[in-house]
C-alpha cells in the first residue's frame, strides 16, 4: 500500500497510548478522528530506545512547547508495547503520548511498514480536517525531519 498522498485523507487510526506526566503514566484510546479541529502530528517511528529513535523523540519532547504554542499535539507511534514505552517516555523525559501499533495497522494504512523491518521512520502532518497536508517518509530511516521543518508546515495550514 502506497503512502497517502498530500491532499487525501487521512486514514483513520484508533490505538492504545500513554503519556508520562509527572511520574504518572496515563494510558488512553488514541483516534486521530477525536483530533479534528487541529492539526496533528503523527510521527511514527521503528523502536524504543534506539539510537536514532531517542535523538528523533527526544528533540520532539525539547520542541514540545513549540507543538503546544501551534496547537499541533505529536503523537509517537512505533511498533513496541505500551509497557515498552513507558520505560522509554520515563528514561527519556518524552511528555507526550507515546501510541503502540504492535500489529502494524497503522504503518500498513499509511504505506510505510516494511516486512521484517518494522516500519520506515515517516512523519505526517494531519490537518483539522482530517487531510494529510505534508509527509517525510524515510527511505533508510536515518534521517527524521526535525521540530523547525514541521513548525513550518504547521504555519503554513493557517488562514493568511
Amino acid at each position: 500500500m502506497a503512502t497517502p498522498d498530500v491532499g487525501q485523507p487521512a486514514p483513520e487510526i484508533s490505538l492504545p497510548g500513554l503519556v508520562v506526566v509527572d511520574g504518572e503514566r496515563h494510558d488512553d484510546q488514541y483516534s486521530l478522528s477525536a483530533q479534528r479541529g487541529h492539526p496533528t502530528v503523527l510521527a511514527f517511528y521503528p523502536g524504543d530506545n534506539t539510537p536514532v529513535c531517542t535523538r528523533q523523540m527526544c528533540s520532539y519532547a525539547a520542541g514540545i512547547e513549540v507543538f503546544r504554542g501551534l496547537g499541533a499535539p505529536v503523537w509517537g507511534i512505533s511498533p513496541q508495547d505500551l509497557d515498552s514505552h513507558e520505560s522509554f517516555a520515563r528514561d527519556q523525559g518524552l511528555g507526550f503520548p507515546l501510541l503502540a501499533d504492535t500489529a502494524r495497522e497503522a504503518a500498513k494504512k499509511y504505506g510505510i511498514a516494511m516486512v521484517g523491518l518494522g516500519l520506515r521512520r515517516s512523519v505526517f502532518l494531519i490537518d483539522a480536517d482530517g487531510v494529510v497536508r505534508w509527509k517525510q517518509v524515510g527511505l533508510v530511516g536515518l534521517t527524521y525531519a526535525d521540530v523547525d521543518t514541521i513548525a513550518e508546515q504547521i504555519r503554513q495550514l493557517a488562514p493568511s
